[in-house]
Parts: structure tokens; C-alpha cells; sequence
């Protein structure tokens, strides 16, 4: 289905998309560096404000929602070292290998102008180990990625054409629990090339970006070192953008 806002919004858009089936890589590739290096952050918490209505103007109604009963909505995989799996509404995603990295892409819709909200629980993870978002996923080597790390950072990487940046490096925040078993809400809101991010309802950054006007949703999950890490999905949410 398709929605044409009016104002000083553009067309905001939901169709069918059907991205390949990722696979669990615990290497970059010969043409994608999965995760670019980023300066070291200062130890110092970044204070954040409180969320106002202003940083997410237009958020509406519900566009489109995703309680995780059907499996075959979501890419899934299974290895000796690696699965996501979908099951008792949630999606599980465990990794047990040095480095490693584990995506799946949410079948059936692409999205142009949205606020989209995930509930992140981790299980098990600690220091550098990752887990988030993709937004805008138009495939392997052309999508955005909002990481949380498990010591309290967030960050977001772009890769375009295979070539991968990070017009956000890590930002230290009190919004992210560096324990686990803990749970994050994150938000996006995605406006044509403008991007804000959220932890629990409180804003963390923004961007302004126009590689990518449209695209999947999918989650990740990364091993830091070779500690295990699993983490549980939920409860997606994405809304109209109206003016």
C-alpha cells in the first residue's frame, strides 16, 4: 500500500521487499568492511536530553507492526555457530564464534518516512559486543546500522556501494545498559535524509544523509571478541510520518 502525505512532508511508503537471505560472516568480504574503526570515545558521559515532541514531529498512527509470530517474515539461519530463530514472539539471535556478525531482514515491506520502534533484550553480552538496528536495508553492501554496544555506547555505521562509514562514531551514553539480561526500546525517525536516534526514549544523535531514501528493517547482533552473545527482538512498531 502506498501514503501520500501532504505539507512539508515527502510520500512515505510501504511495499512489498523481498531482500536476500543474509548469511552469518565472521570476516569482511573482499568488497564490504562490515564495521569501519572509529576513534576511541571519551570516558565521560554524554549528556542527553530529555525526548520533546519536537524531535519527532508528524509521529502518528501505526503503519505497520510486527509481533514475531510468523517465521517466515524474518531471514533466518543455522549453523554450528550461529541462529536466529523465531519463536513465543520474539527473534533470537545467538552468535558463539570470535568476531562474529548475524543479521536478519524483515521481509515484505520497505519504508521511505517512519518512526520505528524494537525492543533489544540482551542476554548475553558484555565489553564491545553489539546489537541494533538496520534501517534503510536495500541490500548486503547498501544499508544504515544503529549499534548499541554492551558497555554503554551507540554509534551508526552507513554502508554504501560496499563501502563502509560511520557518520556517527561512538558516543558514550547513560541510556544503554551495559549488563545483561537488560532491555532497550530503541526509536529511529527517518524523515527523507534526516535520521534521529533513540535509546528509551531519549534522543542520542542525529544525521542528515541522503544515500539511501528507502529501504528494509532488519536486526544484528556482533561478537566483540570471542565471548557468546544472544540477544532477543520484539515488539516492532513503525508509524505514518503525517504533516
Amino acid at each position: 500500500m502506498a501514503f501520500l502525505l501532504s505539507g512539508c512532508f515527502p510520500t512515505a511508503t510501504l511495499t512489498p521487499y523481498a531482500p536476500a537471505t543474509p548469511t552469518a560472516t565472521g570476516t569482511a568480504t573482499p568488497t564490504v568492511i562490515w564495521f569501519p574503526p572509529t576513534e576511541t570515545p571519551t570516558s565521560m558521559p554524554t549528556v542527553i536530553p530529555s525526548l520533546t515532541p519536537e524531535l519527532r514531529p508528524g509521529v502518528g498512527s501505526v503503519l505497520f507492526s510486527d509481533n514475531f509470530e510468523l517465521p517466515t517474515d524474518w531471514t533466518l539461519i543455522e549453523t554450528e555457530t550461529s541462529s536466529i530463530s523465531v519463536a513465543d514472539n520474539e527473534l533470537t539471535a545467538a552468535l558463539s564464534r570470535e568476531k562474529g556478525y548475524l543479521y536478519s531482514i524483515r521481509e515484505g515491506a520497505l519504508f521511505t518516512n517512519f518512526y520505528a520502534e524494537i525492543t533489544a533484550n540482551p542476554n548475553l553480552c558484555s565489553g564491545f559486543d553489539e546489537y541494533g538496528l538496520l534501517v534503510r536495508y536495500q541490500s548486503p553492501g547498501n544499508f544504515y546500522r544503529y549499534s548499541l554496544s554492551c558497555n554503554g555506547q551507540v554509534r551508526l555505521d552507513r554502508v554504501v556501494g560496499g563501502i563502509a562509514s560511520s557518520p556517527q562514531p561512538w558516543l558514550v551514553t547513560t541510556s544503554v545498559p551495559t549488563a545483561a539480561p537488560s532491555t532497550s526500546r530503541l526509536g529511529v525517525w527517518v524523515v527523507g535524509k534526516e535520521m534521529r536516534f533513540f535509546v528509551n526514549d531519549q534522543f542520542q544523535f542525529s544525521i542528515s544523509d541522503p544515500s539511501l531514501p528507502s529501504g528494509a528493517l532488519g536486526v544484528f547482533i556482533r561478537a566483540g571478541a570471542d565471548s557468546a552473545v544472544t540477544v532477543n527482538f520484539s515488539d516492532l512498531v513503525v508509524y505514518r510520518i503525517e504533516p
